[in-house]
């Protein structure tokens, strides 16, 4: 049985590429989509890669995911801080997610330092760049594989 793996990316990441490439760097979000696609291959996941720049689409995909995925990946941006409803989503769902950042939110402004996902998240990994995703569908695979084989 193939499994999927949701990752959903929200506002701005589509902007990747030349969005501050001081901090996010020149790797575009198709570019990402690519490595995400690769990794999974490896992992033998599936992979649906999404974005939105609207708050009520991503609680829509994360609550489709809890019924169509084995897990997630969220980059919910500048939500991750804000969303107490896409907080609330995660934590309603009964599938592991993972939050990604690509900048180290710790080295950045204060109001980034607060994650309303982290609490409903497996893991969380930042400032790894775009190799983050790889490192978040790989730690989805570990949850899965120990999971089904206990």
């Amino acid at each position: 049985m193939t499994r999927t793996i949701f990752i959903l990316n929200g506002p701005n990441l589509n902007q990747l590429g030349q969005r501050e490439p001081d901090i996010y760097g020149a790797t575009t979000l198709s570019d990402i989509e690519d490595m995400c696609l690769s990794e999974g291959k490896r992992c033998e996941l599936e992979i649906d890669f999404r974005q939105s720049n609207h708050e009520g689409i991503l609680i829509d995909w994360v609550q489709e995911a809890s019924q169509n995925a084995a897990g997630l990946v969220l980059n919910l941006g500048a939500f991750t801080h804000t969303s107490i409803a896409l907080h609330d989503a995660v934590r309603a769902g009964s599938i592991p997610a993972i939050e990604v950042h690509i900048s180290n939110i710790y080295k950045r402004e204060s109001f980034r330092h607060h994650s309303f996902i982290s609490a409903v998240s497996a893991g969380v990994i930042c400032g790894l760049g775009p190799h983050g995703y790889q490192l978040a569908i790989s730690a989805l695979s570990k949850i899965l594989n120990d999971a089904a084989n206990p």
